[in-house]
């Protein structure tokens, strides 16, 4: 174990990571005054870099606007007070008592987040299904990664982001990356294409946008919104005709080839171009750098994934990579670019509505059995899956739905789409409670709100996208009057009667738990130890014990499939649930900016930050901005069949003429959230954040 500072007190160099993305940049804490700065480290990640998100972090630690006593309303009209923990536990005991007498046990709900560490992501889902016995537990990371993840289970048998490291994406001789803008949403992750370049690589990106990554890419495919399917099948049709395919690795290693060969022969090029948008030139390019290439991956990030399709668009790559015979094999595969800090270990152990810890299946009698014996309880009072993230926000305060909501890391007023509807829904529980930093949109409308601590006054570790465990120490104490979730988490469960089952709050004792509760799953932390993690600079799960090196590389002898073999998935391209009408003639997308973070609950608190992005902004083409009398810096209103939002206009010519993109940290009116459809995948579940029909005009 680490030696921890006294409480109060900080140590002269404290190693840990960045509190934002999912590549969990190492990074080290000095003293600085009374309070701590950045420092870099050269951790295998980011060696050494940081992005501006990274640099002032520690400025949120001290923020006057933080939380150091909970809150309470003591009616629904009513003010939020300061209370005692005391008082604010009491109201939570009472509420979910009264809740679960008049309405029964799944009347009582918890919501997520993927900021969370896997012991909290851990309790939490033992905390649901063991003190409030309700099947009503996901998270905000099923409007991160959902889609790609259920896309990977079906090709490969296991989902983890990357099933290979960062370092490998320099060795690939061609990388097609769909969707991500990653020189704004995780700058560090940049040098690695760089170094890919240098070594004489190809990048080819595809997006409705020509980002500072499109910008950085060898050939830049600006696909019409919601197209993606198309895209994939396309260049799987181009590859098909110009013999690039691996006949010998889809016989050996594949199922189902020849059901993806069939639907694909439709996507001649031209029908692509008039669907995508893509010349026909470009598509073959496309296809001859990825057919020649000795190694390649093929990327997918949020554009793809978050759509009511998103699991066929992801699909329809992954079918690409496979005929390719570019998986399975050193420096090249598929992969996704997680976005969240610990997306990938917060779904892993049992956050989500359909999952118990090691990504066991909570259908799954065995999985069900493992965890009650290990939990103590009978596995016939273990509950049953429960509904998905904006089913469950859909149907707060409804007869059918939840009647008291517990938020944990997650701030969905406006992370959630159709977010006008979600306040009303908020609005209308009998009870919310909220354990948060700041108080955020949704604290802002809690009933009781408790002060929780911030990433470098609590141990735990993190999963980044590569499946690498690392380990944050606990640098500084909370102030007076702040617990952690641990705390919170074992409190509640102690106030309901449920405390055996929550013997410590301790996130050492919890991980251990933890580590027992994977051991045979599919995302086995067994052997890792807060030790290991230290020494090796993380650990790569699976890791089946103290002796196994863990696992940089998946797939090198087989994919995780009973036969060991993966499976093609036919796809064919359907419309997005929204297309561009008369009353709305434009598409909508959505995406983050490099100076904000998620909800923006805690980076629109660092002055120097909003400094850079201080308001809400949409982009549009210049040609289209003068058909509607719009200028650069013009208040401008949007609208959908959902609401209306207001945004400055900044002109580009790197955006499609037919298209907007507005990004979704802000508050109030500037809520692209209020606008984006909540047509759901239905495999994921996933909302469709990427694509929607809109109108524009000056304010």
């Amino acid at each position: 174990m680490p030696s921890l500072g006294l409480p109060g007190t900080k140590s002269a160099l404290s190693e840990t990571h960045c509190p934002y993305c999912a590549l969990q940049c190492g990074m080290s804490l000095v003293p600085n005054g009374s309070g701590l700065a950045v420092k870099a480290r050269d951790f295998p990640v980011n060696r050494g870099g940081l992005c501006r998100k990274g640099w002032t972090c520690t400025e949120l630690l001290d923020n006057p606007q933080r939380l150091r006593h909970p809150l309470i309303r003591d009616t629904k009209d009513g003010d939020l007070r300061a209370a005692t923990w005391e008082e604010a536990l009491g109201r939570i005991e009472a509420g979910i008592h009264r809740v679960q007498q008049q309405s029964g046990m799944d009347a009582v709900g918890v919501f997520g987040g993927g900021s969370l560490t896997n012991e909290k992501a851990y309790l939490l889902g033992k905390f649901a299904r063991v003190a409030l016995r309700t099947s009503q537990i996901d998270y905000n990371g099923r409007f991160c990664m959902s889609s790609a993840a259920a896309a990977a289970l079906k090709a490969f048998g296991i989902d983890r982001g990357l099933p290979f490291p960062l370092a490998d994406i320099s060795r690939a001789q061609t990388i097609l990356l769909i969707g991500s803008n990653a020189a704004e949403t995780m700058p560090p992750v940049m040098q690695y294409f760089q170094g890919q370049a240098r070594n004489g690589g190809s990048l080819i990106v595809a997006d409705p946008r020509k980002t500072p990554t499109a910008q950085a890419a060898g050939l830049h495919l600006q696909l019409t919104p919601g197209t993606d399917a198309a895209l994939a099948n396309g260049l799987l049709h181009i590859a098909i005709k110009h013999g690039y395919i691996d006949e010998a690795f889809i016989a050996s290693r594949t199922t189902g080839f020849e059901n993806v060969r069939r639907v694909v022969s439709s996507y001649w090029p031209d029908r692509v171009e008039r669907i995508t948008g893509i010349p026909e030139k470009q598509l073959a390019a496309a296809a001859h750098l990825l057919g020649a290439a000795p190694t390649a991956m093929i990327l997918t990030a949020r554009g793809p994934e978050q759509q009511a399709r998103g699991v066929d668009n992801v699909l329809a790559f992954i079918n690409l990579a496979l005929a390719l015979g570019q998986a399975g094999r050193l420096y090249c595969g598929y992969g996704c670019l997680t976005g969240q800090g610990n997306g990938q270990g917060g779904r892993e152990h049992g956050q989500k509505a359909d999952q118990l810890p090691g990504y066991r299946s909570i259908d799954d009698p065995e999985h069900r059995a493992h965890i009650a014996s290990l939990w103590n309880i009978d596995e016939r009072v273990l509950p049953q899956a429960g509904c998905s993230a904006y089913e469950m926000l859909d149907r707060l305060g409804t007869e059918r739905g939840l009647r008291a909501l517990l938020v944990f890391g997650s701030n969905p007023a406006i992370s959630a789409p159709r977010a006008r509807h979600i306040e009303a829904r908020l609005r209308a529980l009998d009870l919310l409670v909220v354990s948060d930093f700041f108080l955020s949109e949704t604290a802002e409308r809690a009933d009781v709100v408790l002060p929780s601590a911030q990433w470098a006054e609590e141990e735990g570790t993190m999963t980044n996208l590569e499946g690498r465990v690392i380990y944050r120490q606990r640098v500084a104490a909370p102030p007076a009057g702040v617990r952690t979730d641990l705390e919170i988490v074992c409190a509640i469960a102690a106030r309901l009667g449920a405390g055996a089952y929550f013997p410590s709050s301790e996130a050492a004792a919890i991980f251990s738990e933890l580590r027992r509760a994977s051991a045979g799953g599919t995302a086995d932390y067994a052997g890792i130890t807060y030790e290991r993690i230290q020494r090796e600079n993380g650990v790569f799960w699976p890791c089946p014990g103290e002796d196994h090196p863990g696992t940089p590389r998946l797939f090198l002898d087989r994919f995780a499939t009973p036969d060991g073999r993966a499976r093609f998935h036919p796809v064919g391209y359907r419309e997005p649930a929204e297309q561009p009408d008369e009353e709305f003639p434009l598409y909508l997308t959505t995406g983050r900016l490099m100076a904000q973070y998620q909800s923006g609950t805690q980076t629109r608190r660092v002055q120097k930050l909003v400094q850079l992005a201080p308001s809400p902004l949409v982009e549009i083409h210049p040609s289209i901005a003068r058909n509607y009398g719009i200028a650069q810096g013009d208040t401008v209103r949007l609208t959908t069949r959902r609401g209306t939002a207001s945004a400055i206009a900044q002109l580009t010519p790197g955006v499609r003429l037919d298209t907007l993109f507005m990004p979704f940290h802000f508050s109030g009116d500037g809520r692209v959230n209020l606008l984006t459809n909540p047509a759901l995948d239905p495999v994921s579940r996933m909302p469709e954040f990427k694509v929607c029909a809109a109108r524009i005009e000056k304010s």
